[in-house]
């Protein structure tokens, strides 16, 4: 019975779409900013939206924190109306309403992503790790551009989108300009210490690894892989740790499905910013970071500052039947790797820097982000299609 509702909701967006599109006229600079996976504006969608002039473009929002999430039946409408409309839809993750949607001459429909680099495989790549994507990722068919952090990872996402490779540009990434900007930086600095003055002396390890299992809506993670009790008293000292889950895992963990160790007799020490707006902010004002698959790590690469690889499923997690990586784990490392609580906290005091890494790592996944991403990836989307 489920999967009727479901077919006949689809089926009814589909007529929708199409009947605004026969008695609707394309929108010229009409802008649709559209994600599945956040509640406000953030990431490359917030860089973009803040880089067009209000007087020139008719910005439209239309976001929500969880693909699960159900828009009410009037918003749905707008929303397709909007979609149907729009000379302009961009993108920062997987949205299943572009699955119903049929693409307008002149209409772009572009892919912003919301991680740098190519680590994990996702869309259609994971079809060589044996799951089902097809249902799914299907709605990327509609996408007319992309754009990468650098030329050598076009082809990754051309697999992963089912793209021809000419629609793909190295522009950079807009959400990686910030970290070019030294006013911009001290003032979140400033903006942190005074809504958390506590933590001025202190250094900040960020805890953001990524979720396991599959397909998103099963997100969940090893907790018992690391040690809390012993890192607290390693650090507790000189340092607090901010935890940063997931936005997926952090989902399950909100609804219940996911349980996390409790940590409050540690409330001084670890500081939970899950719900915290951007992720970037939090690189800028850490001194050491602690992940493992995340696209995280390239963000992480402009703040010139220590990070630790905690890889305790490497074998699993890379294999067939696991997630999935595009390219050998050993090329995304510019950090220790850690396998234990042990190592991890050696690899946290020593806090190495593995300079040659980096810069063959930048080459690699970051050669297009200079400060100019979303100048380049404006003067792309909207120049060239005007």
């Amino acid at each position: 019975m489920k999967k009727i509702k479901r077919k006949i909701k689809i089926l009814i967006c589909i007529i929708l779409n199409r009947i605004f599109i026969l008695i609707f006229p394309l929108q010229k600079n009409k802008v649709t900013f559209l994600s599945d996976v956040r509640k406000v504006m953030g990431g490359n969608l917030e860089c973009v939206y803040e880089y067009l002039d209000d007087c020139q473009y008719k910005k439209i929002i239309a976001l929500k924190g969880d693909h699960r999430d159900k828009r009410g039946f009037i918003k749905k409408i707008k929303l397709i109306y909007h979609l149907s409309t729009s000379h302009y839809i961009l993108l920062d993750d997987l949205s299943r309403e572009c699955n119903y949607l049929k693409v307008r001459k002149n209409q772009e429909v572009v892919q912003l992503w919301h991680g740098a680099g190519a680590f994990k495989k996702f869309g259609w790549s994971r079809s060589n790790t044996g799951e089902d994507v097809g249902p799914i990722h299907k709605g990327y068919r509609t996408y007319t551009k992309a754009i990468v952090s650098s030329d050598d990872i076009r082809s990754c996402y051309a697999e992963a989108f089912h793209m021809d490779i000419s629609k793909i540009k190295a522009t950079g990434f807009p959400r990686t300009d910030m970290f070019f900007n030294d006013q911009y930086k001290e003032n979140i600095k400033k903006s942190f210490y005074q809504r958390h003055p506590r933590y001025q002396g202190k250094k900040i390890i960020l805890f953001a690894p990524t979720y396991r299992g599959a397909p998103v809506s099963k997100a969940t993670y090893d907790f018992s892989k690391i040690d809390f009790q012993q890192i607290y008293e390693t650090f507790h000292e000189d340092y607090i740790c901010i935890l940063k889950w997931h936005p997926a895992l952090y989902n399950n963990i909100q609804r219940g499905y996911v349980e996390i160790p409790d940590l409050s007799q540690y409330n001084h020490f670890y500081k939970d910013f899950s719900n915290y707006r951007d992720i970037n902010d939090l690189l800028i004002v850490s001194d050491i970071l602690i992940t493992d698959y995340s696209s995280v790590i390239f963000d992480y690469y402009f703040t010139h500052k220590p990070i630790i690889y905690f890889a305790y499923d490497l074998d699993e997690y890379t294999g067939y039947g696991g997630r999935g990586l595009y390219f050998d784990f050993y090329d995304y490392v510019y950090g220790a790797i850690a396998t234990t609580t042990s190592q991890l906290i050696e690899d946290i005091q020593k806090r190495e820097m593995y300079d040659e890494k980096r810069q063959v790592f930048y080459q690699k996944f970051l050669s297009a982000c200079d400060g100019q991403s979303t100048k380049k990836s404006c003067e792309w989307i909207f120049k060239e299609s005007a």
